[in-house]
């Protein structure tokens, strides 16, 4: 990731979440005109966002990171990894590209540019449902950064894919994505006045995998690896 400029970075991030909310706006748009059964069009929802982040984080990973996601960009600021002044840079550059990527899923489908969402999401089980996805993204990046790191982008794949059905939310875990929803009065939507429940419940999901993570996979302690082989001699 040094290899490339700070410009270069952040141009990377404000394009994947473009099209990562393009794609998962546009592809609500569409199933939605396709079917009236709310189970079919949240299916032609989930497997085109699965299927665009394994693609976006397989190409632009190698410039910026493929973060897409402040809370992702908030737990390696957390790790050290990022200095506070890129961290907000990554996390405008994925507000802004959000944003874009709502309204470009407007003109491809020649709706009304600018939408803001009416969808109720709200209420205990919605951010609970949220911290879970969020937790679930990030020991899924964390644990796959450890020990496959190859095969990050299509964990994440098939963990958005998966978290779709098995939260109550569908698994926004992106505070970009969800403010970027909240531009969209389409079946992806969240009402603007919903997003700061989200918003809290996503970060309160990344710092949790962060401790737990950081914990579960440190290695075990040198003395007890030296009283271990000791006892193999």
């Amino acid at each position: 990731m040094s290899e490339f400029s700070m410009s270069r970075r952040l141009v990377a991030e404000a394009l994947g979440t473009a099209m990562l909310v393009g794609t998962v706006v546009g592809s609500g748009i569409m199933a939605d005109n396709l079917s009236d059964d709310v189970a079919v069009s949240l299916l032609g929802n989930t497997i085109p966002t699965g299927a665009i982040l394994v693609v976006l984080i397989t190409i632009l990973g190698p410039i910026s990171g493929a973060h897409f996601n402040p809370a992702v960009t908030f737990v390696f600021w957390l790790r050290r990894e990022l200095s506070l002044a890129i961290g907000l840079c990554y996390i405008a550059a994925q507000i802004a590209g959000g944003i874009g990527g709502s309204l470009i899923a407007h003109v491809m489908f020649d709706l009304p540019v600018w939408q803001a969402s009416t969808t109720v999401r709200t209420g205990p089980a919605q951010w609970v449902a949220e911290i879970v996805a969020t937790f679930g993204l990030l020991a899924t990046i964390l644990a796959g950064i450890r020990f496959r790191e190859a095969a990050v982008p299509w964990l994440v794949g098939l963990y958005i894919t998966a978290a779709y059905w098995f939260t109550a939310s569908t698994s926004f875990a992106n505070p970009a994505v969800a403010i970027a929803r909240s531009f969209t009065d389409t079946f992806a939507g969240i009402r603007p006045v919903d997003l700061p429940g989200f918003i809290v419940a996503e970060l309160i999901g990344a710092a949790l995998a962060l401790a737990l993570l950081s914990w579960l996979l440190k290695p075990e302690d040198a003395p007890d690896r030296e009283i271990e082989l000791a006892g193999q001699n």
